[in-house]
């Protein structure tokens, strides 16, 4: 193994890794992700309380239940918003790295960018107007990127050639600001708009910018249905995932429909008695990527990043939910973590098959969409127990191959962490050498 990670494919690996640490996007890409632990793991906290209370589990509270209806209100404007999140954190990480005066009103300014782009309204008969949020969410983050690295540099432009509107110094900094950032706003908002309405018009309004993207993803892999074809479509899922596209939202629509209809079939020949077959199998040890057992490496590491990242996302992870994980380690645009990221899926994906075929496990026949601990979809959506175990057995495949990678990651940031608090020794050192020396006071006399 010492030998793989020191090989040439590696070590350029890990070139191409600091390589991105030093770019100014991707730094702030990365701080961007790490910044939304807060909004995700509240996010996480409503998404877990819904599927325990619901009527999915222990059916505390119905379907129709308010109470239900306002847990899931901070669900919606944090997991269901992400893409507004990571557009405000980027762009305020990327222009604080270019030097820019103002970054918040950029970070707003990107924003209001992405809700053009995005946000498309909706006109109901009765006149009602709303926002469309299908790619508020993970769905449309990588058009936010792009989105806040063509805005964000349209106003550095603008500072750069002194295009925009000056005030007086003696005005308040916020109101100069806010001027300031007239004109390239303008800029933006033209861009953006044009965008948008030429892919509108050029589609007669079948597709928007987002969703044009997302179907041009689609239809180079609509093909692959068959047995082999799923294992493709989940890798390519994953390689996505690492570029921050939403590969899950791009396989559902195409592996959804086959699933639901493969399960039907399957309940009919269960009903009558007959065996039930094989249509595909991925076993999901927290969440995309089987990021599971990595929280659980990361827990006891001895980097602080590492640890704190690991104990907050053991519980959403038993759920499924991994996007502490993948957002806060963080796995995209980091080439060493994405290589387990990816090579788990089609791992355990074969383990699970040669389980099939061996008969151990029993192909599902029951319809189930919920968000479920691990092992509990398993064993509901095929009554078997031993469908529920293999969740569990599928953590030593995928902890075996996290290990050696999550080593080398845990090595890097120990060192980092290391060299930022003696930095930060040498620094406070430096400022006690330097503060003026009190004056002493004379001692009263008794």
């Amino acid at each position: 193994m010492e030998r793989f990670f020191n090989s040439k494919l590696m070590v350029g690996l890990q070139r191409a890794g600091q390589g991105l640490g030093n770019n100014k996007f991707i730094t702030a890409l990365q701080a961007a992700m790490m910044s939304l632990m807060g909004i995700l793991m509240v996010g996480a906290i409503f998404q877990i309380t819904m599927s325990v209370l619901g009527p999915t589990m222990f059916g505390v509270l119905s379907a129709k239940s308010i109470l239900l209806a306002y847990l899931k209100i901070p669900f919606q404007f944090s997991m269901n918003s992400l893409s507004i999140w990571v557009v405000l954190f980027l762009g305020f990480h990327y222009a604080k790295n270019l030097k820019m005066t103002a970054p918040i009103m950029n970070a707003i300014d990107a924003l209001f960018g992405f809700w053009i782009v995005a946000g498309g309204l909706i006109v109901s008969k009765t006149g009602t107007v709303s926002i469309d949020t299908t790619y508020l969410g993970a769905q449309g983050m990588f058009i936010g990127f792009v989105v806040v690295w063509i805005s964000v540099r349209v106003e550095k432009l603008c500072t750069d050639k002194n295009i925009r509107i000056n005030m007086p110094d003696a005005v308040p900094q916020f109101l100069q600001d806010g001027f300031a950032s007239i004109v390239p706003l303008l800029f933006n908002a033209v861009i953006f708009l044009g965008a948008s309405l030429l892919v509108t018009v050029g589609t007669a309004g079948k597709y928007n910018i987002c969703s044009g993207f997302m179907e041009l993803l689609a239809i180079p892999l609509s093909a692959l249905t068959s047995t082999i074809g799923i294992f493709v479509l989940c890798i390519l899922g994953a390689l996505l995932w690492t570029f921050g596209i939403h590969g899950t939202m791009i396989l559902v629509p195409i592996v959804m429909p086959l699933v639901i209809q493969a399960v039907s079939e399957n309940a009919a020949l269960q009903a009558a008695g007959k065996p039930v077959v094989l249509f595909s199998f991925m076993t999901v040890a927290g969440g995309t990527g089987n990021t599971l057992p990595l929280a659980l490496m990361a827990m006891r590491s001895k980097s602080k990043q590492l640890s704190a990242v690991g104990k907050l996302s053991i519980i959403p992870g038993w759920f499924k939910i991994n996007e502490p994980m993948t957002f806060g380690i963080p796995i995209m645009y980091n080439p060493i973590m994405s290589i387990p990221f990816v090579l788990n899926i089609p791992v355990v994906m074969l383990c699970a098959l040669v389980l099939y075929k061996i008969g151990f496990l029993t192909p599902g026949w029951i319809v189930i969409t919920a968000i479920l601990p691990m092992g509990f979809g398993s064993y509901l959506s095929t009554l078997s127990w031993r469908n529920a175990l293999t969740d569990y057995l599928m953590l030593i495949p995928s902890a075996l191959i996290w290990y050696p990678f999550f080593k080398v990651y845990e090595k890097q940031l120990i060192a980092k962490e290391a060299a930022v608090e003696a930095e930060e020794k040498r620094a406070a050192v430096s400022n006690q050498g330097n503060a003026p020396m009190q004056p002493v006071k004379p001692e009263k006399e008794v």
